[in-house]
This record gives structure tokens, C-alpha cells and sequence, in this order.
């Protein structure tokens, strides 16, 4: 038994899953083998959606492994980063008994999994810093080892905070815990940030896996595309744990679509103008009274701190703007995370703080 199968629950290492209609590939005219209807719903003019999916759409599971320049078994299509996210707890993560480790303040959905699963989460906070947040790799090493973790979910850039995590810092923490922990990497704003990838590291480490998503950059958050990249083994474990068919065929062909040459290279200058409008707004809420701090971040948006956050929030519904408020949050009870528009929307969130400015 390899590190692998190890790590995984010991009541799901001979657990084969369900096996669908679809999950042996025949040809045929005449498809009888999934109590289908043989008519087609009148609202579906491409008589496709009668059918059931495929588990893994193929055409698009080459599509992004060419994408992120990986082997298609590599790759594990879900709905969104979230499904990856709860089949990786649930898969490896005993309840009442294994944990998870998080490094707050970071994306909600690690801890809400882990406690779904009765999984303990361990946690260690980010340190804010005078160059920015920063994740103590060695110390959430030690925390893993000590604490029994199955899974480490890191997140770079952060989210909200922004920061990118040291790609050596992050291979040698999966050395650290190989055959003990898998070390997850979530690179949902990857595609903002003039940075190597972590899937750089996955030749080199089976217990590394890493996370990315349609959902950002791509802009098809409905569409719910997400995918896991990581040792193939891993990958056929996890399909085992799988629902039967976690991609609605409409939206594999709108994700094939927007994997086009032509859609990327739209994507792509999309990337980079919302690379430039970050810049120019966190120069401009810099320049604001009654902002504390603008965190430079790594993706699509910027975290900020407030004198009177509240009074900011209210200004800005005020003026039509949503924001993200994080004053619940740990150590974050002064900050909104403000996500990059267009240009005229950037101005708009200028303006709106300009003009609380002179109402001041």
C-alpha cells in the first residue's frame, strides 16, 4: 500500500463507488441503458440534455490539461473549487477523529467541509506584517505533524488577503508530510498573479494537489467548472467518491467554448486590464483619508482597512456598490474586500469615497 492509499479513510480503500449508465464507454444508435427519455424536452433544441453526461466530460478534461499543461488523468472536473474542496475531506478525513488545517483569515469553505464531516480544524493564522500577510509554513508544519492533520489547504494568492506563498516553501512542507498529510493548494486567483503555478511541484510530490476554477478569470462562476490537479492515483481515488455525473452537459460545452483560442486570448486581456485597474485603485483608496491600509494583493481584488468601515459600507450601497464585508472576521473587523470592476466601476467606488471625504 503506497502514502496515498494510506492517507485515504480505511473504510474507502476497497470502495469501488457507484458505477452509472455512463461509466463504460460503448458505441451505439439505440441508447436503452439509462431509463432516458427517448424524447427529447421541448425547450432543448439540442436534444442533448435527455441524456446523462459524461462523469468526466473527456473533450473538456483535455481541453484543461492542456490548459494548465498536465496529463488529462491528472485532472478532476467538479462543480467548482467547492466539490474538490468536500470530496478531498471526505475521502481522507475519519469524522471525530482526523482534522483539517486552515491559515485564517482564508476562504470559508475548508472549515465548513471539515466540520460536515466531523473533521477537527486546526489553525494557523496568518501573520499581517508590515510587508503584507504572511503564512508560516514551518509552523503550520509542525502544527500538522503534532495535531494530526490529513489535509493542509493553503491558499495563493489568498483569499481575502492576497499574498502569494514561496513555491520552495511549499515543497518542502509537502516533504515534510509526505506519507502523513496531503497539502492542497488553491490557486482559484492564480491566472491574476505574475507567478509559476504550483502545479509546477506535482512530479515531485504525490501528496501535493493543487485547485483551480473557471469561476474567476474565466468568468463562468454559474457554470460551476472547477478542477483538481494532482498525482493521477489521487485522481481515480477521489473519482471513486464522486457523484455520477457532477457536470451538466450545457455547461462542459459553454466551458469548451470558453476554452476556445479566440476566448482566451479575450480572457487573457481581461486578465491583464483587471491587473492594471488594481494597481490604479489601490493608488487611489491609498491616497484617501480615513483608509488605514490597501493591501497590494495577487488577485482580482483588493483588501482594505477603515477607520469607519461601517460608514464606508453604507456609502458605497448607497451609491449602488457592493462590497464584501468582512468585519466578522478574525482580526479583520475594520476591513472590506473590494473586488476589481471595469474602469468606470473603479471610478465609481473612488467617487463614492471621495464624496464621504467631503461629507466628513
Amino acid at each position: 500500500m503506497n502514502q496515498l492509499q494510506a492517507l485515504l479513510r480505511e473504510d474507502l480503500r476497497d470502495f469501488a463507488g457507484y458505477r452509472s449508465a455512463r461509466s463504460d464507454a460503448f458505441d451505439g444508435l439505440v441508447w436503452l441503458n439509462a431509463n432516458e427519455s427517448p424524447w427529447p424536452n421541448s425547450v432543448d433544441s439540442s436534444e442533448s440534455v435527455r441524456r446523462y453526461p459524461e462523469p468526466q466530460p473527456q473533450t473538456l478534461r483535455h481541453e484543461l490539461a492542456a490548459l494548465y499543461d498536465c496529463a488529462p488523468e491528472q485532472t478532476l472536473i467538479g462543480r467548482g473549487s467547492d466539490e474538490a474542496i468536500d470530496l478531498l475531506v471526505r475521502a481522507f478525513c475519519t469524522p471525530g477523529r482526523d482534522a483539517v488545517l486552515v491559515t485564517p483569515p482564508v476562504f470559508g469553505m475548508y472549515a465548513v467541509c471539515a466540520r460536515l464531516q466531523g473533521a477537527r480544524v486546526l489553525e494557523v493564522a496568518a501573520c499581517d506584517e508590515p510587508g503584507g500577510w504572511r503564512v508560516d509554513l514551518d509552523a503550520v508544519a509542525e502544527s500538522a505533524l503534532r495535531d494530526g492533520a490529513k489535509l493542509v489547504f493553503l491558499c495563493s494568492p489568498g483569499n481575502p488577503t492576497g499574498e502569494l506563498l514561496s513555491l520552495p516553501a511549499i515543497a518542502a512542507l509537502a516533504r515534510k508530510l509526505e506519507g502523513r498529510a496531503l497539502v492542497v493548494v488553491d490557486e482559484a486567483y492564480g491566472d491574476y498573479a505574475d507567478a509559476p503555478s504550483a502545479m509546477t511541484l506535482l512530479a515531485d510530490h504525490a501528496n501535493l494537489a493543487v485547485l483551480r476554477t473557471l469561476s474567476k478569470a474565466h468568468a463562468l462562476a454559474a457554470a460551476r467548472i472547477g478542477c483538481l490537479i494532482a498525482n493521477a492515483e489521487l485522481i481515480a481515488l477521489l473519482r471513486r467518491c464522486q457523484a455520477p455525473y457532477p457536470v451538466p452537459e450545457p455547461c462542459a460545452a459553454l466551458a469548451l467554448r470558453a476554452l476556445s483560442p479566440k476566448a482566451l486570448l479575450r480572457t487573457r486581456a481581461h486578465v491583464r486590464e483587471t491587473c492594471q485597474e488594481r494597481e490604479r485603485l489601490r493608488v487611489a483608496l491609498s491616497n484617501l483619508p480615513g483608509v488605514r491600509r490597501v493591501y497590494g494583493g495577487h488577485g482580482n481584488f483588493l483588501l482594505v482597512r477603515f477607520d469607519a468601515a461601517e460608514l464606508v459600507f453604507r456609502r458605497l450601497l448607497a451609491a449602488g456598490i457592493v462590497v464584501r464585508d468582512l468585519r466578522a472576521w478574525a482580526r479583520l473587523d475594520d476591513a472590506l474586500r473590494i473586488t476589481v470592476g471595469t474602469p468606470a466601476q473603479n471610478d465609481g467606488v473612488i467617487a463614492a469615497l471621495s464624496t464621504l471625504e467631503a461629507a466628513a
